[in-house]
């Protein structure tokens, strides 16, 4: 495509949850380095499951002695430029767990984009050891676009920052962590499912071109997990790429939405709840799967990022595109807090302006955590 003096980037047209319906559009002002990018080996075999009780018997003690499961959801962290705003939202985090009358976050699920620009093992230190020196609970994570990135392969494979930390086959303390030491995960592969006592996440790995990519492996993987997901938990499925947003600069990925829809196709079941990242701003936006209720889409990608994205329309806006609707959106930087048992999938959001001022809570919302299945799979919508 020839590249014309002074021209833009594509803009998201206003009203539309998708930024396009159909095949993606290659722009050459849009795509860097940006294309799909090979996948390390996985720890073990398929399906990639992550049991909490097993790995973290004491966490799954006090969920059990509890009765419900408190989790820490953000995503786009990486204060690359400044910071500050990163540091904001891991304070928040962290008196969050010695306020008396706060919920207790029995661990973090990071949906993405842990360290910019292209998530290189030097940047972990200041973007994600120093910044959760004092978070105590484990931190799991899906990798993001940038935690993919590659500028120079000569000194860089993808997703070697994040393998180091997230994907260690014997966990230790690496030393670049120096004075905030952290012992690594030994996370099965870059996606992979966690299995709780209260909810199963489906964590996918969306690769690094705009707007998402998955192999048939991937995909193939996606519907057995649906399948065979326990019906006596809530199920949340967890990508970075969001399925739909608002937002001016990136808009949601009818790809993503084509993987959930096929996964949902096959096997009936549709998730609780879907969790993403991406976008640098906070969406709770609802579509309607089963009869039974809206499906929530929750954009958590204001985590620290210095760069936030401006939402185009009012909150209750119905997508002309999708027919999703945008029931809450802030330009602000922040995180939610999860409750889940037997019965619901509860939680709010944290806003933290660029002073430190916190905000919370600041949208509420609550669902049903049972089993939601479609008698006819085939009627599911065009998502």
């Amino acid at each position: 495509m020839k590249l014309k003096p002074g021209s833009v980037r594509p803009h998201i047209k206003a009203g539309n949850s998708q930024a396009h319906r159909g095949v993606s559009p290659l722009n050459p002002l849009t795509h860097r380095n940006t294309g799909y990018q090979p996948l390390p080996r996985a720890l073990g075999l398929a399906p990639y499951h992550y049991a909490l009780t097993e790995h973290f018997p004491d966490v799954a003690q006090h969920i059990d002695k509890a009765g419900e499961m408190v989790v820490h959801v953000l995503g786009d962290s990486g204060g690359v430029q400044d910071g500050e705003f990163q540091g904001h939202v891991a304070g928040a985090m962290i008196d969050s767990l010695e306020k008396e009358g706060d919920p207790q976050a029995h661990f973090c699920y990071h949906v993405g984009d842990v360290v910019y620009f292209t998530g290189a093992h030097d940047d972990y230190y200041a973007q994600f050891y120093e910044p959760y020196e004092r978070y105590t609970p484990p931190i799991f994570a899906i990798p993001g676009n940038h935690d993919g990135e590659v500028d120079d392969p000569s000194v860089q494979t993808s997703l070697d920052g994040w393998v180091a930390y997230f994907m260690q086959a014997q966990p230790d303390v690496d030393p670049i962590s120096k004075d905030a030491p952290r012992v690594g995960l030994d996370l099965p592969n870059p996606y992979w499912t966690l299995v709780t006592p209260f909810a199963t996440f489906i964590g996918m790995y969306t690769n690094v071109p705009e707007h998402g990519s998955i192999d048939s492996n991937q995909q193939q993987w996606l519907t057995h997990e649906f399948a065979t997901a326990p019906d006596d938990r809530a199920l949340i499925l967890a990508l970075h790429h969001p399925i739909y947003s608002f937002d001016v600069f990136h808009s949601g990925s009818s790809k993503m939405a084509d993987a959930l829809e096929n996964a949902i196709r096959d096997t009936g079941r549709v998730p609780n709840l879907v969790l993403a990242g991406h976008v640098h701003d906070y969406q709770r936006i609802e579509q309607t799967i089963a009869p039974g209720g809206p499906t929530p889409f929750l954009v958590v990608g204001n985590g620290g990022y210095h760069n936030l994205h401006q939402i185009h329309s009012p909150n209750g806006t119905v997508a002309a595109d999708t027919g999703s609707t945008l029931v809450y959106g802030k330009v602000i930087w922040g995180y939610v807090t999860l409750t889940i048992n037997k019965r619901t999938i509860s939680g709010f959001s944290v806003e933290i302006d660029r002073t430190g001022v916190i905000t919370s809570p600041a949208d509420r919302f609550s669902y049903p955590a049972g089993p939601i299945s479609l008698k006819s799979p085939k009627t599911v919508p065009t998502l």
